[in-house]
């Protein structure tokens, strides 16, 4: 009796491996004949001797099975990452290189995707894809960069906030190799995608001096975004605690130090924030942007001085720094209002008479100094419609009727 119950076990499993063996080769069929309705129902006839199967058909079963669900690229994104899981369960060596063309397929598909849902600015999806991409194939960590970045896009600062915290804590800089070369036909510096195609190009004679650069590191950008979606969640002692990591890191990084100053900004420590923006520029001397920022800062605080100091410098830095001169033209004309005030109190004694007239010249004469400015900001911009609007007013008040018509219909040529 014993030896009889040992045979049915026997045969049943005999017929197990017959039926699961016949059920991939029929999977295997239908998939190359893209057939996929009769692949699945293969596949789902084998899934029931799962548990039975020995190491190498499990590792087929669970490749065919990701092929099934890719389905050529044509799955959903729920599908697509179900055939990157199943490429997990694949162990036998004889399936190795066929599941590393698979987890290729997918990756390429997925990075596909998500620059093409990017493009769309369906932020969200792109994200998803891109994140995928990065979990299929985790020696590519850009692309969970590309996924945090897209996510701010999308304005889910939480995903974001936990993808970059795993950037952080991987040390991710971003940075790349470039590879550049000089074109000898036009003598202009040329980017390479590639080593190998930069040399090739140097063998075959089209360019010349070859030369290699290395990109800006990411990670001052990654550390102050973690501090500016603390800053959006009003956790300040978290993104002030993201900055002071940082600049522990890197003590000379202007930008670090610039993101610094922001957060502290939209915090509302703007004394902080205007220390850390005159560290920048004695760091940065030369950085137009970062005077401007000090005048538009000073301007605020009715620092009328260093305002105009600030504005000045960074024009000097930079003769085109448009907003610059509406600014400071902008700093003198707020001054009228002092002026308007003091004038309305007054009566009407002789003596009150005589200290209008000297506030009305006061007044004129500020007008007469914004001038040069606007005039410069509309040589840079002509299409500048404020700044144009506004001499063309200032002109009116001042009695210059000719300059008055002239900027009056260039702002009413730029209203239509």
């Amino acid at each position: 009796m014993n030896k009889y119950f040992v045979f049915v076990i026997a045969l049943t499993l005999g017929f197990s491996a017959i039926a699961q063996k016949k059920e991939l080769k029929t999977a295997v069929k239908e998939l190359k004949k893209n057939n996929l309705e009769a692949a699945v129902t293969a596949l789902n006839a084998a899934e029931a001797f799962l548990s039975q199967m020995d190491d190498k058909s499990k590792s087929q079963y669970y490749l065919l099975r990701s092929k099934s669900l890719f389905n050529n690229g044509e799955a959903d994104f729920s599908d697509v990452q179900k055939a990157a899981e199943a490429l997990s369960s694949i162990t036998n060596p004889s399936f190795k290189q066929e599941a590393n063309d698979q987890k290729q397929l997918i990756f390429s598909h997925l990075v596909n995707k998500a620059s093409k849902l990017y493009e769309k600015e369906d932020y969200l999806k792109s994200s998803e894809y891109f994140e995928n991409a990065y979990r299929l194939s985790q020696k590519d960590t850009v692309y969970l960069y590309y996924a945090a970045s897209t996510a701010v896009s999308a304005k889910v600062y939480d995903r974001s906030l936990s993808m970059y915290e795993e950037l952080k804590s991987l040390g991710f800089t971003g940075i790349e190799k470039q590879y550049f070369a000089i074109n000898n036909e036009d003598q202009k510096e040329e980017s390479f995608n590639s080593k190998v195609l930069r040399d090739v190009s140097v063998k075959s004679g089209t360019h010349s001096s070859p030369t290699e650069k290395l990109t800006a590191s990411k990670f001052p950008e990654i550390i102050k975004n973690i501090a500016l979606i603390y800053v959006d969640l009003g956790d300040n002692d978290k993104a002030l605690e993201a900055m002071s990591i940082a600049r522990s890191e890197n003590p000379d990084n202007v930008n670090l130090i610039l993101t610094e100053a922001n957060v502290h900004y939209k915090m509302g420590n703007v004394e902080k924030f205007k220390e850390l923006l005159e560290l920048a520029t004695q760091m940065d001397p030369n950085n137009a942007e970062l005077q401007y920022n000090l005048g538009v800062v000073s301007a605020e605080s009715n620092d009328f001085e260093n305002a105009t100091k600030y504005y000045q410098k960074a024009i000097e830095l930079k003769p085109d720094y448009i907003n610059a001169f509406i600014n400071l033209a902008a700093l003198i004309l707020g001054q009228e209002e002092g002026i308007l005030s003091q004038m309305n109190a007054l009566g009407s004694s002789a003596s009150d008479d005589r200290k209008y007239d000297q506030l009305k010249a006061e007044r004129n004469q500020l007008y007469l100094d914004a001038i040069p400015y606007l005039e410069k900001a509309i040589g840079i911009d002509p299409t500048n419609f404020q700044a144009v609007k506004t001499l063309s007013n200032i002109y009116s008040a001042t009695g210059n009727t000719e300059k008055f018509k002239e900027y009056k219909a260039l702002a009413e040529s730029l209203e239509e």
